[in-house]
């Protein structure tokens, strides 16, 4: 049963490969990366996050819009294939305590903000708790694409994996519509949020793709 239903806009998805341990030495006992050709993937992904509800509680005003940028990478728990997150940004405090309470998210405060503009996505972020740290993307939209099988591994995941209090793992059922792609072309990037979750500075193109949103609904949080 649904707990929360939202809209997800203007996401872009900002890859980089990683050798598989260099990523799993950043996860928790139970909790194992996940790969593609035997590759770890770390996305960058900024989008706007719109009509925000609770279920059976009204909108409570200016947390039911607002941007979001996260650093996520791709894991199984018992076999399970799920988004590990090593940060959420964003710039409301509400939104930032409820999750880091209810759900052990990572999310994180500071100013913040995702716009697009005649085909260019722009993100940005000045983290002011419990870290700090900073990121400036300007990303050209590219044509739509079928999915292949790279794509889907990096963006059909359908659960996301937190640490549960007492020990052990929650997922957190995701449900929306197939997901509309685009092309994406990086114009620039200076980022701190990935190597602020411990990781490697990444090297090499990313592999960008954009997505204009989906619709969503967030089941209960379950036993992993």
């Amino acid at each position: 049963m649904a707990v929360m239903t939202q809209a997800w806009r203007d996401l872009a998805f900002v890859h980089w490969s990683y050798d598989p341990e260099v990523v799993q030495r950043l996860l928790p006992p139970g909790v194992d990366v996940d790969t593609f050709d035997g590759r770890a993937w770390v996305a960058l992904v900024p989008f706007r996050m719109s009509r925000l509800r609770v279920r059976g509680l009204p909108p409570i005003p200016t947390t039911t819009d607002f941007p979001e940028i996260n650093v996520r990478t791709y894991v199984k728990v018992d076999g399970r294939p799920a988004v590990w997150f090593f940060s959420l940004d964003t710039p409301k405090v509400l939104p930032t305590l409820a999750a880091r309470l209810a759900f052990r998210l990572p999310y994180c405060f500071g100013r913040a903000k995702v716009t697009v503009t005649d085909g260019v996505l722009e993100s940005s972020v000045s983290r002011r708790w419990p870290s700090r740290a900073t990121s400036q993307l300007r990303l050209r939209i590219g044509e739509p694409i079928v999915a292949g099988d790279l794509e889907r591994f990096l963006t059909d995941r359908w659960g996301l994996i937190a640490p549960r209090y007492g020990g052990g793992f929650n997922y957190g059922p995701v449900n929306h519509e197939a997901w509309p792609l685009h092309t994406g072309e990086v114009l620039e990037i200076d980022d701190q949020l990935v190597t602020s979750a411990g990781l490697p500075p990444p090297t090499g193109r990313p592999h960008v793709l954009f997505s204009p949103g989906v619709s969503v609904s967030v089941d209960w949080l379950q036993r992993a």
